[in-house]
């Protein structure tokens, strides 16, 4: 079966970032499959002028290689609705997309893209009962895995090379876990966007992991607006997967749903608190035969029943078999006329300089162009809905680079 991935080469779609997660684990395991699998990096800015200039590159490499599936991970309104509806018109593929932070992200996001595809596949249980009580018949319930090109027995505690570890960006409230763990007398070895250790390449991750005594998750999603106040969420990560596939010892914040796939205190460990972090850190690398025990039966776990082919060949059994989405017989109209639409009006160029220039004076001119579109994305989905994500959605005409 021919596959196009529709995601980014890059972290973010930034190449000092490294690899980006889904380029590292989701291409090696659906070739893996037996598929023949094709990349759009639509998260690469740098290629294309705006919007409008990458929808039209996408639908080009969709009419050269009819692929049977495409599988996209959006961010956003890099692909707009009317592209999807192109995109169906001119292939037979099932268009799927992975849901990243449904816990959060539904609201603003899932909801209104998801009736353009055939299949949206939610990591999320809570949202898959919310999006059909919303009429929404096409989400499926998957979940984040372990790669099975990293799957490694575990090593005894006693061969491994690093005491804590912890392997992610510098958000939310990781700096704040890693400080008060210092506090306490215990030292992790941070790795990632933001900590002093730096970014470190996809492939080097896993080894990391398995010679690590501990290997640290936090469940917290990235900041976000409920409302009119900031808050974040708990969710199940993919780290939860990887960790235990690439041998690690995993010790991780709760999280919902966690129990369905691992037994804590068997296969994994858990905390709630920076006073449970450190007391179990301390327990774990005090009692090193524990610790190697648990580690085992987690890796045979994931081994078992969590790793990426498993997912991708349930998921796209699944895909296949369900009803596809019918494409209007003018998408391909409705798509020129949207691309014409798609242009920076002297009226948007004003609001683009309104909104930017005070955002610039509180957060800098590095930040405040992003800060700026961060505030006009969060007026237009809850204005405009499902037009954001559309060719004539603001967001994307006034910060094509920041988006």
């Amino acid at each position: 079966m021919k596959i196009l991935c529709v995601f980014g080469r890059h972290a973010y779609g930034d190449p000092s970032r490294g690899e980006g997660y889904e380029h590292a684990n989701f291409l090696p395991a659906l070739s893996g499959l037996g598929h023949e699998v094709g990349l759009f990096d639509s998260w690469d800015r740098t290629g294309y002028g705006d919007f409008a200039a990458l929808n039209r590159a996408f639908l080009a490499r969709l009419s050269a290689e009819q692929p049977d599936v495409v599988l996209c991970v959006l961010m956003g309104y890099e692909l707009w609705v009317e592209t999807l509806q192109v995109a169906r018109r001119r292939s037979g593929a099932v268009l799927i997309n992975w849901g990243t932070d449904d816990s959060w992200k539904y609201d603003q996001f899932a909801r209104f893209v998801a009736p353009w595809l055939d299949c949206y596949a939610t990591t999320c249980r809570d949202v898959l009962a919310r999006a059909r009580s919303d009429g929404l018949h096409n989400f499926l319930l998957s979940q984040w895995a372990a790669s099975d090109a990293t799957l490694a027995a575990p090593l005894p505690a006693e061969a491994c090379k690093f005491r804590v570890s912890f392997v992610g960006s510098a958000y939310g409230n990781r700096r704040a876990a890693v400080e008060a763990l210092r506090r306490r007398g215990i030292e992790v070895t941070c790795f990632g966007h933001g900590w002093d250790q730096g970014p470190v390449a996809a492939a080097e991750i896993p080894r990391i992991i398995r010679e690590s005594m501990v290997s640290l998750n936090f469940a917290d999603s990235a900041t976000h607006l409920s409302g009119l106040r900031l808050d974040r969420s708990r969710q199940l990560k993919a780290r939860v997967f990887e960790v235990p596939g690439a041998g690690g010892f995993l010790l991780t914040e709760t999280a919902p749903s966690l129990a369905d796939y691992y037994r804590a205190g068997e296969e994994i460990e858990t905390f709630d608190s920076h006073d449970e972090l450190a007391d179990k850190i301390r327990h774990y690398l005090d009692r090193p035969g524990e610790r190697d025990r648990v580690a085992q039966a987690g890796h045979e776990r994931t081994r078992r029943e969590h790793t990426y082919s498993r997912r991708f060949a349930e998921l796209i059994d699944e895909a296949l078999r369900m009803a596809r989405q019918p494409a209007p017989a003018d998408a391909e109209e409705a798509f020129h006329r949207a691309c014409a639409r798609h242009t920076l009006t002297p009226p948007l160029r004003l609001l683009r300089t309104l909104l930017e220039r005070p955002a610039r004076l509180v957060f800098g001119r590095e930040h405040g162009p992003r800060a700026a579109r961060r505030l006009l994305f969060e007026l237009s989905w809850r204005l405009a809905g499902a037009r954001t994500y559309s060719a004539g959605g603001w967001p994307g005409r006034l910060f094509y680079r920041e988006s």
